[in-house]
């Protein structure tokens, strides 16, 4: 018997692993959801940290920003280099680096810190140090995932990632912080996850090796830089030619630029205007987006992939924004709480969709580089929204741009579907098929 027959799809499985946990039977794939796991709650403790130990040494919010910017910029600088490294060196390799570089840099922070050594920028440094080790490890983790999990368990598999993801990060990561920053200091909290990014590096040192659903021989001959950068033009040029993904990813900039600045920037400001409305309630709110999330991707997950996949992937998003209207117009905090809840479904739920449909359609020669390219777009526009969102809301109102938040993606959203003619690519390109079962997933 094949030594991978064990893994096998069709084999009779354990009642635990079924629904939405159903990828856990795989030893390969519980080995790295909990190194997936890991990193998240180190990340979340460190975003926390790194506020606090900015503020134990004296710095205001001109500081905080200096300190900030960096890894949001070393992420974009490195997302589109990390798709090209992932498409051609192990993405089992890059992983265990990514780690154990944010492990270096984060001990590097805790050691001047302990030594009273630590300045601002140090933290911008290590931050951007930081930021651009992180810009490889979504590329590289897309990449991977469709190695040791079969097609048929993708959205599962996706739909875990996007259930932890916000309950990891968001949640358990920023709770041990503050219990450590509370009772030691921020820099305990540091020491805890340089502790958290080596171990994760050491799991992931448990997956066995991968091979590169690629084959590399044509490039031998070739200068590293340019073959890296035919890499680099070969996924442009691939988006460009696919409809489907090209109309995705303007959407998905779209709706970034469009949501972003208003759900992270305004909503406090939303919460200020209702009497006795404060930071518990924007906290109140902010976790109900996030329990939202958890809750539509695990819903997601425990299906199978829609027929009409492009359709319901855009009309969920398309709708997930409506919502926002009531954040802007509603005196209640509850109703907020509400609507926010199910911006956090709407969106979570097609995002499970839409990277099982990266992972199933888009060629595994090329799939570490239309990853990079999907987590570059959302990077770029990001912090554009939010620099716009205020100037907006001072010009028209606090109220029209919710509502225009709200209304704006259902309209983008339509023009997608027709003009990308997605109802017929669909159609001509099923995924609702049983994966093939002899195919070997360790």
């Amino acid at each position: 018997m094949r030594n991978d027959a064990v893994n096998r799809s069709d084999l009779p499985q354990p009642r635990w692993a079924r629904g939405p946990v159903r990828p856990l039977r795989f030893p390969q794939y519980r080995v790295l959801a909990l190194a997936l796991s890991l990193g998240l709650i180190a990340a979340g403790m460190w975003l926390i940290a790194l506020v606090w130990l900015v503020i134990e040494i004296g710095g205001g919010p001109a500081q905080l920003s200096l300190v900030a910017v960096g890894p949001a910029l070393g992420i974009v600088l490195t997302s589109l280099a990390g798709g090209v490294l992932a498409d051609r060196v192990p993405q089992r390799k890059i992983l265990i680096s990514v780690f154990a570089v944010k492990a270096v840099m984060v001990v590097v922070a805790t050691t001047l810190a302990w030594t009273d050594r630590i300045e601002f920028w140090h933290l911008a440094l290590i931050g951007l140090a930081v930021g651009m080790a992180d810009g490889f490890e979504y590329p590289a983790y897309s990449a991977l995932l469709p190695s040791i999990v079969p097609a048929g368990d993708l959205l599962a598999a996706n739909g875990i990632e996007g259930m932890i993801r916000p309950a990891f990060m968001q949640g358990l990561g920023p709770v041990f912080a503050g219990a450590a920053i509370a009772s030691y200091s921020p820099t305990a909290a540091l020491a805890l996850v340089a502790i958290l990014e080596a171990v994760t590096a050491a799991f992931l040192f448990r997956l066995r090796p991968t091979p590169l659903r690629r084959d590399l021989s044509a490039d031998l001959e070739l200068h590293p830089l340019r073959a890296a950068t035919t890499d680099l033009a070969d996924g442009f040029r691939y988006m460009v030619r696919t409809p489907w993904l090209l109309a995705t990813l303007l959407f998905g900039s779209t709706i970034t630029f469009v949501l972003m600045g208003p759900i992270e920037v305004l909503i406090p400001f939303a919460i200020k205007e209702i009497p006795g409305g404060g930071a518990g309630d924007h906290a109140l709110v902010l976790a109900a987006f996030g329990v939202g999330g958890a809750l539509g991707s695990l819903a997601m997950a425990s299906w199978s992939l829609p027929r009409r996949y492009l359709t319901t992937m855009m009309v969920m998003w398309g709708l997930g924004a409506v919502p926002l209207v009531a954040v802007g117009m509603t005196g209640s905090i509850a109703v907020m709480v509400v609507a926010v809840f199910i911006v956090g479904v709407l969106f979570s739920a097609p995002t499970v969709i839409w990277g099982t449909l990266l992972q199933r359609r888009v060629p595994a020669h090329l799939l570490g580089r239309v990853s990079s390219l999907d987590f570059f777009v959302s990077l770029v526009f990001m912090p554009l929204s939010m620099a716009v969102a205020g100037p907006i809301a001072l010009a028209v109102g606090l109220v029209p741009t919710f509502v225009l938040a709200g209304t704006l993606p259902i309209v983008a959203a339509v023009i997608t579907i027709v003009v990308a003619r997605m109802r017929r690519d669909e159609i001509e390109n099923p995924l609702d098929v049983p994966a093939d079962p002899t195919l070997p997933h360790r």
